[in-house]
């Protein structure tokens, strides 16, 4: 998601290849593709490949410095990817209990103490960046940091976990932008397969 997003975002031109997720040969299919065996891979125009998504999004950002993918302030720039590894590493209680599916919907559903205890550390990353930053996302303007966080808005949109009132504002604006909203809609419409 969270590539895919950005490229959408930014309207920087790729081919996708959808290698549906847990059917017979899907492990070969991305072999196929990739050495790590995982989904997302980029494969440059010069045919490298680039695997895990906040490896993606930093080669994007190094092809496409006219984008500020990244917040272009040092100092942001360095919060940003803080954050970015962060979440690219943590919060593994938030995602075994409350796994990514975005057409769930069952409030209260995983809420076990280390799911919260994620919960309350992203709500605190939200509002300390928004409040630095102004917003109207993490650093002003849309980037990969809130790239990194937009399975955590899917997990909190499906499974409505207490946050402050900030962070449900930001929650709303990252549903909302159309890359988004159209990643989303192909969610639903995947499911309804």
């Amino acid at each position: 998601m969270r590539p895919w997003v950005l490229l959408r975002h930014f309207g920087i031109p790729f081919d996708e290849a959808l290698i549906r997720l847990g059917e017979p040969g899907t492990k070969a299919k991305i072999l196929d593709v990739t050495p790590s065996g995982k989904v997302p891979c980029l494969i440059t125009d010069s045919g490298e490949t680039v695997w895990e998504s906040l490896a993606i999004m930093e080669t994007l950002a190094e092809r496409y410095p006219q984008h500020a993918l990244w917040p272009r302030e040092a100092a942001a720039r360095a919060h940003a990817r803080s954050i970015s590894a962060e979440m690219h590493a943590g919060f593994a209680d938030l995602r075994q209990n409350m796994p990514m599916h975005i057409t769930t919907r069952e409030p209260g559903i995983g809420a076990t103490p280390g799911a919260l205890a994620d919960i309350a550390r992203i709500d605190a990353i939200w509002t300390g960046c928004l409040a630095q930053s102004g917003g109207p996302f993490l650093f002003g303007d849309f980037c990969i940091a809130d790239a990194m966080f937009a399975p955590v808005v899917m997990r909190f949109n499906s499974y409505a976990p207490a946050i402050s009132e900030g962070a449900r504002e930001y929650s709303a604006r990252v549903t909302a932008l159309p890359a988004v909203a159209a990643w989303i809609d192909d969610a639903r419409k995947d499911n309804a397969r």
